[in-house]
């Protein structure tokens, strides 16, 4: 489902998300802030609560007044069915309402506007063959011109199509997008493999390409972020989702978004997230 910028807050919005919970518009009967997040997905979420999703999941339930809760179920295939969907016969709540992070526009739910755009990005461990590398054209000659460069890469990811247009596909070695162990996290094919040097560089989303290049430790890494090209799209937004036919829990979760966008702006780059704006350019810290 991964792939995987509003305005700052407003004096007016802020006033009204103060209120108690069951006074604001769309909050009618909403207890909690209940969020759907798998319990082992790094950068954007785990069980101890240290991921991206789970620091702005507690930004918006302090801006809506409501308690924070958590349905923790691993991100895998059928996940909005099994979480924001799921409701056993007789029960008067559904397990959760509402997904972090989701690609604008899902079809499954009912998306915000999305509260920030990233790119893929390309990471490569300082001090082996890819030092002073800076750029994606600068990588592709490389790459091109040594074929001993292994690059790992998600399956059916937007890096899958952008090795085989720049002829490199013999030189890629494919991570399962979907993986079964409960123990997978996507940080895995960096924190793992590409510091052991079973790889030679990785193609990841951006997120997950910032957040473990921050806490890499020894040489560090590079992240080069990635620009979109004809045929093949790197950058998109992400947004929240919530149940088809709930507009106004969808226009309360904006409201929030929209009233604390400078401070999860600032956790996206605490957390290293390469911010692009909407066509992809890069956006200055």
């Amino acid at each position: 489902m991964r792939p995987l910028v509003v305005g700052t807050g407003l004096v007016l919005a802020v006033a009204l998300l103060a209120l108690p919970a069951r006074g604001n518009e769309g909050l009618e009967g909403v207890r909690a802030l209940r969020v759907c997040e798998d319990p082992n997905n790094l950068p954007f979420s785990n069980q101890a609560q240290e991921g991206i999703e789970n620091r702005i999941a507690k930004i918006l339930a302090r801006s809506l007044a409501l308690p924070l809760e958590h349905y923790w179920y691993p991100q895998r295939v059928n996940f909005v069915r099994n979480t924001l969907r799921y409701k056993l016969p007789g029960d008067a709540e559904f397990r959760c309402d509402v997904m972090m992070g989701v690609p604008a526009g899902f079809d499954q739910v009912a998306t915000t506007r999305p509260y920030y755009h990233s790119t893929y990005a390309l990471v490569y461990v300082n001090g082996r063959k890819l030092d002073g590398i800076d750029s994606s054209a600068a990588f592709l000659a490389r790459a091109s011109a040594a074929a001993d460069v292994k690059i790992g890469l998600y399956d059916r990811s937007p890096a899958t199509q952008w090795v085989n247009r720049h002829g490199l596909s013999e030189q890629a070695i494919p991570y399962r997008i979907l993986n079964a162990d409960p123990e997978h996290y996507p940080g895995q094919i960096i924190e793992k493999d590409l510091m052991a040097a079973k790889i030679d560089v990785a193609i990841v989303w951006g997120p997950i390409a910032g957040f473990f290049a921050k806490r890499a430790a020894g040489p560090g890494l590079t992240v080069i972020p990635l620009q979109s090209e004809p045929g093949v799209k790197f950058d998109f937004g992400m947004a929240m989702g919530v149940r088809h036919g709930e507009p106004a829990w969808r226009d309360a979760i904006q409201a929030a978004l929209d009233a604390n966008a400078t401070e999860i702006e600032a956790v996206l780059r605490e957390f290293g997230v390469p911010l692009v704006d909407e066509t992809g350019k890069q956006r200055p810290r």
